[in-house]
């Protein structure tokens, strides 16, 4: 699963993929502009999770592996509204669209050295004009699509027309600055336009990059709060996660060895780093969960959608499993550590389950899968 990190020009979004990837990219404090294609970095990122560091802690196995999250950061996005590039927006939507998810980083800091492309910092209006271009490029979409449609029919050519209502729907709100996360689709509709990879129906999570002063300070979970209310009362589906870290001390966190990063944090008055959050918001986000095989040899986290069923989630190991499936043993990641961490325990106690094919598995399962091939 991939999610791009983008969002305005110098709001810190180079120094967030820097932090979360442990990588040393270049930050640059100005405007980047796309020259023959947008550029972007890729990276992938292990999702903390505590329960297998505890799992590895009882199985001492040969290899542990977690959760990834695949991180790509791209050029900003300037405001059309302020005179950007609306050929620099275009060219970054496109790559966002191979995305299945939106970090929008915003700047939230002070600092007279670096330019704030709208003249000034002010986080809340931010928000709102990034939400506006996301509508601007689907609106951009839509038009085009349908010119293409009525090109087409005068030219007499055959065409799939069945699209062309919701087209219609979708610009309709698109024309009132309406986001279609926030518009009402039939099933059928939204099985049309899932084709089509709308920016404004993706997730998004709003990363409050603040300064070093701030942190724990009230008046930025104030604008936390001020930020959540923007999108209140449009749809469950439209409210992004709002994440408040300072992508500098982040950064040099990620680059210390681990004691001395925890003692930088404790110094802080920080329990964990951020980009261990937005590494765990990131996943949720996508519809993600993970369940666990153990054992001596390897302790692995399987990342599934949620609501997969026991048949796919063997499938997600080996294809023979899949194939010649039986049942799967399972047991609840914390019913196992109430016993003692011992299986024996949890079986003499009626925790561990034979499940079916259609069994639902649900996050921190722990399954041991039967087959025959």
């Amino acid at each position: 699963m991939k999610l791009a990190i983008t969002g305005f020009s110098n709001s810190g979004k180079t120094t967030v993929f820097n932090a979360l990837t442990g990588l040393d990219l270049s930050v640059t404090t100005y405007p980047t502009l796309i020259s023959g294609g947008a550029e972007k970095h890729i990276g992938v990122v292990k999702v903390p999770d505590s329960r297998i560091d505890k799992l590895s802690s009882i199985y001492q196995p040969k290899k542990i592996t977690y959760a990834t999250v695949e991180y790509v950061d791209y050029v900003g996005v300037t405001s059309t509204a302020s005179g950007g590039d609306i050929s620099q927006n275009t060219a970054v939507f496109e790559l966002i669209k191979d995305s299945d998810a939106i970090v929008n980083v915003v700047r939230a800091f002070e600092d007279e050295a670096v330019l704030h492309p709208l003249g000034s910092t002010d986080p809340v209006r931010d928000v709102r004009s990034f939400e506006t271009e996301l509508i601007f490029g689907d609106l951009e979409f839509v038009e085009k699509r349908l010119e293409r449609m009525d090109l087409a029919s005068k030219k007499g050519k055959k065409h799939d027309v069945s699209s062309r209502p919701v087209l219609f729907k979708c610009r309709e709100a698109l024309e009132k600055e309406i986001s279609l996360r926030n518009v009402s689709f039939t099933d059928e509709e939204k099985r049309i336009m899932s084709a089509y990879q709308f920016l404004s129906t993706m997730p998004e999570i709003i990363v409050l990059n603040i300064g070093e002063e701030d942190i724990n300070a009230d008046k930025v979970k104030k604008l936390r709060a001020d930020i959540t209310d923007l999108f209140m009362g449009k749809g469950l589906d439209s409210i992004p996660s709002v994440i408040l870290l300072c992508g500098k001390i982040e950064m040099e966190i990620a680059q210390l060895p681990g004691d001395e990063a925890k003692a930088f944090l404790d110094d802080l008055g920080i329990d964990e780093p951020a980009m261990n959050r937005l590494c765990r918001v990131s996943y949720d986000s996508l519809g993600l969960m993970s369940f666990f095989t153990v054992g001596s040899d390897e302790v692995k986290a399987w990342t599934i959608k949620k609501g997969t069923e026991a048949l796919y989630a063997a499938g997600k190991i080996h294809s023979d499993i899949e194939r010649g499936f039986i049942r799967a043993e399972v047991v609840g990641f914390d019913d196992y550590i109430s016993s003692d961490e011992d299986m024996v325990k949890a079986r003499g106690k009626g925790l561990v389950r034979l499940e079916g094919k259609t069994y639902a598995v649900k996050d921190g399962d722990i399954i041991n899968f039967k087959f025959n091939v």
